[in-house]
């Protein structure tokens, strides 16, 4: 049943193609909300995640663009222009850059093409297409929603380069938050462990283990945020320049 009546506004997602990204723009139309979804250029799963939307009755436009790699106000002018207007941007597009844990102790695997993939996705792609959003941001004023993570508040996570990246996440929300003030809120989603397409290879041991450590006894799936991050977005008219975990406990 829908939480919040989001009939005429209009919201873009990034890196919408599956996971947490793809949950949060199902949740926006379910709400009546407009949503641009924007995926990687020749990524077969953002059609489809259109598609599949549209054959709900939602106002759909697909937003093909690489954050990080200087596509980004040209994604945004589209999507804009496909709306109409723009209530909500989340910042979901990220990377680990690497498919499983590196230790901190593992230096040299820290090479700086990993550094530059991983900062210019999560951090610096997550700036442009914000900057670019503003102004029909302001116009409406409304909201941004940036994806964090728990790495960048306990310095755990795949890579110290990753927790690095998403602690940038928290510090720019705040930036954003004092300088965007009062026409747009900025807030943040810090995601724990999520059972997602858009993961690092985990042991079943260390699957376990992060289920152990959780208070409410079950790992994130791509829904709990997505709730969060309509909350942040959506509602919480005073509420800006503040990062919510939603990690079921896990950090604790």
């Amino acid at each position: 049943m829908p939480r919040y009546d989001l009939a005429g506004r209009a919201a873009l997602v990034t890196g919408a193609a599956s996971g947490i990204g793809l949950a949060t723009a199902r949740e926006l139309a379910a709400n009546g909300c407009a949503v641009a979804l924007n995926f990687l250029p020749g990524d077969p799963r953002g059609a489809e995640a259109a598609a599949s939307l549209r054959a709900t009755g939602a106002t759909v436009v697909e937003a093909p663009g690489f954050i990080g790699g200087g596509e980004e106000a040209a994604m945004v002018g589209a999507a804009i222009a496909g709306l109409g207007r723009l209530d909500l941007l989340v910042n979901n597009a990220g990377t680990p850059g690497v498919s499983r844990t590196i230790p901190g102790h593992a230096l040299d695997e820290f090479t700086d093409e990993l550094w530059d993939t991983i900062l210019d996705t999560n951090l610096v792609g997550l700036f442009r297409t914000t900057r670019a959003a503003v102004p029909a941001l302001r116009e409406m004023r409304g909201a941004v929603v940036n994806i964090a993570s728990v790495a960048g508040l306990s310095g755990r996570g795949s890579s110290m380069a990753y927790a690095a990246s998403k602690a940038g996440v928290v510090a720019l929300t705040k930036h954003l938050a004092r300088g965007l003030g009062p026409e747009v809120r900025v807030n943040a989603v810090a995601p724990g462990a999520v059972d997602s397409t858009w993961q690092i290879e985990w042991t079943e041991a260390q699957r376990a283990q992060s289920i152990q450590n959780c208070p409410m006894g079950r790992r994130c799936v791509p829904e709990d945020i997505a709730e969060a991050i309509l909350f942040l977005g959506c509602a919480g008219a005073m509420i800006t320049g503040q990062t919510l975990v939603v990690d079921g406990g896990l950090i604790l």
